[in-house]
């Protein structure tokens, strides 16, 4: 029985390096290859090592400013920290996130309720009311930082757990082996905030009973109020507090009649699991990537090539595909610039990390910190 667990924990990350079996990712050497580069549009750190395992980080921007902002934080004692933050309505949420949420959990991991769900729930609270003190500051100003929203989807890896909260979109998806021939599958961590999911319109209609125009289909997608597709987020005051939807922002964001509660959440959905021997990578990636990729290819993807490079191999899937569908070639849609790249894909964001079981076991980080933000101009 402890040979084949011992060879499980090697093919994902383990015990020690081996050769992987056919079809399986290569392992990376121990001082990873630190390749950072870009290309246009598109920006990479094609492997680092981090206290929790490998990461390999990409982003292609397709918006004039680019909305999409993500970092992982990696240091003692509170293991790694991983953020995408797909940003809507403009950059300023999404940057003021990706600023400001990993230092508000590093505040609340250090607090009393050490590193649970309550306060990963106690930081992205406390971001939210960050950016409403900015909104409020900045009102008279610049009223349309009311309208900037962002979807937010943290990991965080501590000791052998892993945690994943979410707002928006956005999706943390797990490759593991299952059956004795190790065979890669796709588990989806995150649950969605999106209109055009029944669940979420049912859950919509029991928090605001009284608005019958919670959720309303307009151009053939459901969204809250006709306006914005997200349930939950940081930011998008202008649906939360009455007092910022007023004619001093655009029209386009006007409700016709007001509200008396919040209509958007910034309450994340949380999960958290003991990570097992047979789980290899999580990717975590804004819906850029979703949009044009299954689960089950995405994994696939990663599982079926080396470690390095494993975001930006995504992102171009994600890209070829994009292409096919509008009957154009690959080459032709990277030569597109940004803005314009837009009517053909999203910016994307991602972010794959290669579980380390042997590092893990041994308890508390060990080694340098690690930090990295995408380096790609607004």
């Amino acid at each position: 029985m402890l040979g084949p667990l011992l060879r499980l924990l090697s093919a994902c990350g383990g015990v020690w390096p081996a050769s992987p079996a056919p079809g399986a990712a290569a392992s990376s050497s121990s001082s990873g290859d630190d390749s950072e580069g870009r290309d246009g549009l598109l920006w990479w750190r094609d492997l680092a090592r981090c206290h929790a395992g490998d990461v390999s980080v990409a982003v292609a921007q397709a918006n004039q400013v680019l909305e999409d902002q993500c970092r992982l934080d990696s240091a003692p004692p509170l293991g790694t920290v991983v953020g995408v933050f797909d940003g809507h309505g403009g950059p300023d949420a999404a940057r003021f996130a990706c600023d400001h949420l990993v230092p508000n959990l590093r505040e609340a991991f250090s607090g009393p309720r050490g590193v649970t769900a309550d306060a990963i729930r106690e930081a992205f609270l406390a971001t939210e009311e960050g950016f409403l003190a900015l909104v409020s500051s900045l009102w008279e100003a610049q009223p349309d930082i009311a309208t900037a929203g962002t979807c937010c989807l943290v990991g965080v890896v501590h000791n052998r757990t892993l945690f994943v909260a979410n707002l928006g979109d956005s999706r943390a998806v797990l490759g593991k082996k299952v059956g004795r021939a190790g065979q890669i599958t796709a588990e989806q961590l995150s649950s969605e905030h999106n209109a055009n999911q029944e669940a979420v319109r049912q859950e919509l209609k029991a928090q605001h009973p009284d608005d019958a125009q919670i959720v309303a289909l307009k151009h053939g997608v459901w969204r809250v109020r006709g306006l914005i597709q997200v349930s939950r987020s940081i930011g998008d005051v202008y649906l939360k507090h009455a007092k910022y939807n007023t004619e001093q922002i655009k029209p386009k964001f006007r409700l016709s009649e007001s509200f008396s509660k919040p209509l958007l959440s910034a309450d994340p959905a949380i999960i958290s699991r003991n990570l097992e021997p047979n789980d290899c990578f999580i990717i975590f990636a804004s819906d850029g990537l979703w949009e044009h990729l299954n689960n089950q290819e995405a994994v696939e993807i990663v599982h079926n090539h080396q470690r390095a490079g494993s975001a930006r191999r995504l992102i171009k899937a994600a890209l070829q595909e994009a292409a096919r569908k509008r009957e154009m070639r690959y080459s032709d849609l990277t030569k597109i610039d940004k803005k314009v790249r837009r009517h053909f894909h999203d910016d994307i964001t991602v972010i794959v990390l290669f579980i380390n079981h042997d590092l893990l076991l041994k308890g508390a980080p060990q080694g340098q910190p690690l930090s990295i933000r995408c380096a790609l101009d607004y």
